[in-house]
């Protein structure tokens, strides 16, 4: 039986409802240098984005993925916490994020290195937390994977075949999401369990339904966001229509707070979706389909 790794404990489909696979609680986007995530306090974290969080519960909302990895400030221990306190289980990343964001710890590791800090984990637990990474979240440079990004795409792989473990990558061009897939096939990852991060900051929706028919997940992420509705339940719909609806992800990419802005800075709401997509897209496609989308498609992608 599948089952979904949170902070909540392992989770499975009847536990489930509403599932949002890209958001963030806590992200760091201020200088590299500054590092500002190292002196960021969990209850500050909280009294920020509790009440997002607790607004996204009464909105119908059942589970969160973090998508912060190292290099932009994941902080697992005050994902735990807010968690704990407001009762959301959270999806927890292990991962690096592109250049120039990776430690030099990453830069200078091997292959087998990495794959063994992920392996660790996604089997034993993130740092003190004793919370398991229940997928690895990576990205890639726009103009084209970097030597060392491509080296940390295959330690997940390596990593995520030995697990079960899911691949997601922050990729805004469509060449290079099939650049990344090539990678992958050539080490043997199956195709069907890695996401193409972002799909929709690329314009070319044939693109989209290339990479989805390789077998991987496309995911619209921005909903609420810079592109209108109509958008979405126009990719949507052509998606479903391409009889793709089984590797589509839907989500906001929303929150969060930042310590590098005064305060953790002014969150966006996790609402919009269920509260003012979602009763769109019922209209567009229907109940059944609006489920398979928002339900069962994100636990079968991140669940092992």
């Amino acid at each position: 039986m599948t089952r979904l790794i949170t902070t909540q404990g392992t989770l499975h489909a009847d536990e489930l409802g509403l599932l949002l696979p890209h958001e963030h609680i806590f992200v760091d986007l201020g200088p590299i240098e500054a590092e500002h995530w190292r002196d960021a306090a969990a209850e500050d974290v909280l009294e920020l984005m509790g009440p997002e969080i607790e607004a996204a519960i009464d909105a119908g909302v059942t589970a969160l993925v973090e998508c912060t990895p190292t290099g932009v400030g994941r902080r697992a221990d005050i994902d735990v916490a807010v968690s704990e306190a407001t009762g959301l289980p959270v999806v927890l990343p292990t991962g690096i994020y592109q250049e120039p964001f990776v430690p030099e710890w990453a830069v200078e590791a091997s292959e087998d290195e990495i794959r063994e800090w992920m392996l660790a984990e996604l089997t034993e637990g993130i740092e003190e937390t004793g919370i398991r990474a229940a997928w690895i979240k990576l990205s890639a440079s726009d103009d084209g994977m970097t030597e060392t990004e491509e080296k940390i795409l295959r330690a997940a792989a390596a990593a995520g075949a030995e697990t079960g473990a899911l691949i997601g990558s922050h990729t805004v061009a469509g060449a290079v999401a099939h650049t990344q897939l090539d990678v992958l096939e050539e080490v043997g990852y199956d195709p069907e369990r890695f996401v193409w991060i972002h799909t929709q900051a690329e314009d070319d929706e044939s693109t989209h339904h290339a990479v989805a028919n390789r077998g991987a997940w496309i995911e619209y992420d921005g909903i609420g966001g810079e592109k209108p509705d109509a958008y979405y339940l126009e990719r949507i719909t052509a998606a479903l229509e391409a009889g793709l609806g089984d590797r589509v992800l839907l989500s906001m990419d929303r929150g969060w707070y930042d310590p590098s802005e005064p305060g953790g800075g002014e969150p966006d709401p996790y609402t919009y979706l269920p509260n003012r997509f979602l009763p769109k897209l019922r209209d567009a496609v229907g109940t059944d389909q609006t489920r398979r989308l928002t339900q069962d498609n994100p636990l079968r992608a991140f669940a092992r």
